[in-house]
C-alpha cells in the first residue's frame, strides 16, 4: 500500500543514488583486490600471456630446466606470499565498504532517518571518517605494494624469467592494483557527497517535522 510506496521513493533519492554508486565501487575494488593477490606467479590471472592451464600444468617453466625450473616455483610462492597480506587487507577494506552502503540503504527504506533524525547525523559522521580514512589506507595499499615490488625476491624473480625470454613479470604495480586505487578516490569522493547528502535531509527532516507544531 502506501507505505510500500513511501519505502520505495527513498530508492529514487539523491542520497540512496549515491549509496548504490558506493556499492557500486566498493565491489569493484574488491574485485581488482582479489585479481592483485590472487596470482601465485606465472601466467595465473594474466589473460593476454597465456591461461591458468597453461601455469597449473607446467607451461609457464618449459623455458626453465632443472635448478631454474625450481628456483622459478620457490621465487613465485616467496612473491604470492608476500603479497597476499596487502591483497586480504584490501579484500577486507572493500568487504566492508561494500556491506556499509547496503546497510545504510536498508535503513532508508525502512524510514529510520525520519522517526530518528539524529541518524542522519550519525551517518554524516560515519561517512566523513571513512572518506578521511580512505587516505592513509590508499597511502598503505601502495606503499606496502611498492616495497614488496622493490624487494629482492621480485628483482631476481624478474631477472630470472626475462633471462629465458618471458615477459609481463615486472617489479611495477600492475592495472587491477592502479583500478583499486583510483576507485578509493572516487569512493572517498562519494562518501563526501552523501555527508552533504544527509545533513541537507536532515534539515529538511527536522523542518518538516516543525511545521504540525507551528500550525
Amino acid at each position: 500500500g502506501s507505505l510500500e510506496r513511501r519505502r520505495c521513493l527513498y530508492l529514487h533519492t539523491g542520497r540512496a543514488c549515491c549509496q548504490m554508486i558506493e556499492v557500486l565501487l566498493a565491489a569493484l575494488i574488491l574485485v581488482c583486490s582479489s585479481m592483485s593477490g590472487g596470482s601465485a606467479g606465472g601466467y595465473t590471472g594474466l589473460p593476454a600471456l597465456g591461461g591458468i592451464y597453461y601455469y597449473q600444468y607446467g607451461g609457464a617453466y618449459s623455458g626453465f630446466s632443472g635448478a631454474d625450473g625450481e628456483r622459478a616455483q620457490q621465487l613465485d610462492q616467496r612473491f604470492y606470499l608476500l603479497k597476499l597480506p596487502i591483497a586480504r587487507a584490501a579484500m577486507a577494506v572493500g568487504g566492508c565498504l561494500l556491506v556499509f552502503p547496503c546497510i545504510l540503504i536498508l535503513v532508508g527504506v525502512l524510514r529510520v532517518p525520519w522517526h530518528f533524525p539524529a541518524w542522519l547525523l550519525t551517518e554524516c559522521t560515519l561517512y566523513v571518517v571513512i572518506a578521511v580514512g580512505t587516505v592513509p589506507a590508499l597511502y598503505y595499499f601502495f606503499h606496502s605494494l611498492l616495497s614488496v615490488y622493490n624487494s629482492s625476491v621480485c628483482k631476481e624473480r624478474e631477472q630470472l624469467y626475462q633471462s629465458k625470454g618471458y615477459q609481463g613479470f615486472w617489479c611495477s604495480l600492475h592495472g587491477a592494483e592502479i583500478a583499486a586505487g583510483l576507485l578509493g578516490c572516487m569512493a572517498a569522493m562519494a562518501y563526501l557527497l552523501s555527508a552533504g547528502l544527509a545533513v541537507r535531509d536532515y534539515r529538511t527532516v527536522h523542518e518538516q517535522k516543525q511545521k504540525p507544531l507551528q500550525l
